[in-house]
């Protein structure tokens, strides 16, 4: 992509963790994204599609934008994300268009996973 195709969208975005090793199980095994490492502290990812990274800090904080994810299959998704030390902060419910829940990964930060089907 051309740095004009580029401008003013959303081109990485970072998580804090505060363990990278298990953050990098959790989204390799559940989402299949792929990461290289930069230090013990900082491990930047792809998912095919965006990149970003995560960083450890001493605690994960709550609030803040809400990354929703997109899943063909949101019970196979749940049960991977459950599998892999995740926890469902928001059962699935239906909105206009699909259906989606909320999840927390390892070290807290919630996101979310959508379908249409």
């Amino acid at each position: 992509m051309s740095q004009a195709e580029q401008d003013l969208r959303v081109d990485y975005i970072e998580f804090p963790t505060t363990n990278i090793e298990e953050t990098k199980r959790f989204y390799s095994e559940v989402f299949g994204w792929e990461f290289t490492d930069y230090g013990p502290d900082y491990a930047s990812f792809t998912d095919g599609r965006l990149s970003g990274g995560f960083s450890v800090v001493p605690e994960v904080g709550v609030g803040g934008p809400l990354v929703v994810l997109y899943a063909t299959s949101l019970e196979e998704i749940e049960t991977r994300i459950r599998e892999y030390g995740g926890r469902i902060a928001r059962e699935t419910f239906e909105f206009p268009g699909g259906r989606r829940f909320h999840f927390t990964d390892p070290s807290g930060n919630e996101l979310a996973v959508w379908s249409d089907r």
